[in-house]
């Protein structure tokens, strides 16, 4: 997606494209959100902790299909992917070690595993960061890839005392070694929700183009209060989006195709929030798993039926009764929704918004009771 969208506020930017008539730029932003097509690499030894972050980022347990092994099963110099088990064109890309070798050519090693082929990269570590990665940092930003964050990942041996050595330590050899403002992050492989890693995300958030970032939001699990919400702002500029196209922007409305096309991208849409806030069965028993308790008790905390499942028949109905509802919707808030030359908007678009946001609203509030309960039984 053009980087144009840096920087601004997500359904800001749809109408701005709405507004001078890029409706292929709003399309294209909306496949990007529903399919989640982001890279990732994964720089570091191959150890416990570097599998198990792996493992968080897709929402996955060392015990779950899908996870990655404890042992590489590739030779120790080759690259090896792990697709997102819901998001499959999500990809995290599992690289070697930066060689401590010495001499070293740290665009030797970006140009053998194509650093700049990926959207972010992490650059992990147990102890303390050795200078030829640092090298290695230098030389991404020299290429303009500006997505590339050095990451200490906490082991079970550490203490508090331990790792703030190894931050201050590390810190010390990136200023040495000429970076302006160095930044590590804390993480906790197994979770996410601890230390520093709502922290990346904030930053990765600004660096990276908007829908790309917000690509990224949906396809992570859902382990925080604040990514509920976020989630749930980015699905109500989707809705939005498709919305105006789908019915909106129509020339000649034709009720029974518009119809159609509002139902199939409506279906798609919800399945997307259902998997990205982590309501589903299948995320849901992973999470009971992952914090050893019954999945009976986030599944009972569910009140929404499209957090239990999507279907076309419940996604018709809520469309239906949109529609018989458009009465009540204020034409003043409509008019305000729409870009200047539609302010005549269609039946279909305001049902849409309507249908749609209500049911986002009803799943974000089923997995802001989940999540608050996982975090509760973790403390």
């Amino acid at each position: 997606m053009a980087d144009v969208f840096k920087g601004l506020n997500l359904i800001e930017t749809l109408k701005e494209s709405m507004e001078n008539n890029k409706l292929s730029d709003v399309k294209e932003a909306m496949e990007d959100l529903l399919i989640s097509r982001i890279n990732l690499a994964v720089v570091g030894d191959r150890g416990e902790e570097k599998f198990s972050f792996m493992n968080s980022l897709r929402g996955l347990g060392p015990e779950d299909d899908g996870s990655a092994p404890s042992q590489s099963p590739v030779e120790p110099e080759e690259i090896d992917g792990y697709p997102h088990p819901k998001h499959p064109d999500f990809r995290l890309w599992d690289l070697p070690p930066v060689p401590a070798t010495s001499p070293f050519e740290p665009e030797g090693y970006i140009n053998r595993y194509k650093f700049l082929r990926y959207n972010a990269v992490f650059m992990t570590f147990t102890q303390i960061i050795q200078p030829n990665s640092v090298d290695v940092f230098l030389k991404a930003l020299s290429l303009q890839q500006q997505t590339v964050y050095f990451l200490l990942l906490t082991s079970v041996k550490d203490t508090d005392k331990s790792l703030e050595e190894k931050r201050k330590a590390s810190l010390e050899v990136l200023k040495s070694q000429g970076v302006k403002q160095p930044k590590v992050f804390l993480v906790k492989p197994s979770n996410l929700e601890k230390f520093d890693f709502p922290d990346l995300l904030a930053c990765m958030a600004t660096d990276l183009p908007e829908i790309r970032a917000h690509a990224l939001l949906l396809a992570l699990p859902t382990f925080t209060l604040r990514m509920v919400t976020k989630k749930k702002e980015a699905f109500k500029a989707l809705i939005w989006a498709a919305a105006s196209l789908s019915g909106g922007m129509s020339a000649i409305p034709v009720p029974l195709v518009a119809s159609m096309v509002d139902s199939s991208i409506a279906v798609r849409i919800l399945t997307k929030a259902q998997l990205s806030l982590c309501v589903d069965d299948e995320s849901v028993e992973r999470l009971a798993r992952q914090r050893h308790l019954e999945p009976a008790r986030f599944k009972e905390l569910r009140t929404c039926v499209l957090s239990v499942e999507v279907t076309k028949v419940e996604v018709k109905k809520r469309l239906a009764a949109a529609e018989k509802d458009l009465a009540t919707v204020s034409s003043k808030l409509v008019e305000m929704a729409l870009p200047r030359h539609a302010r005549s908007a269609s039946r279909s678009f305001t049902a849409m918004l309507q249908a749609l946001n209500g049911a986002i609203d009803e799943m974000a509030a089923d997995a802001e009771k989940i999540v608050a309960a996982a975090l509760g039984e973790g403390k």
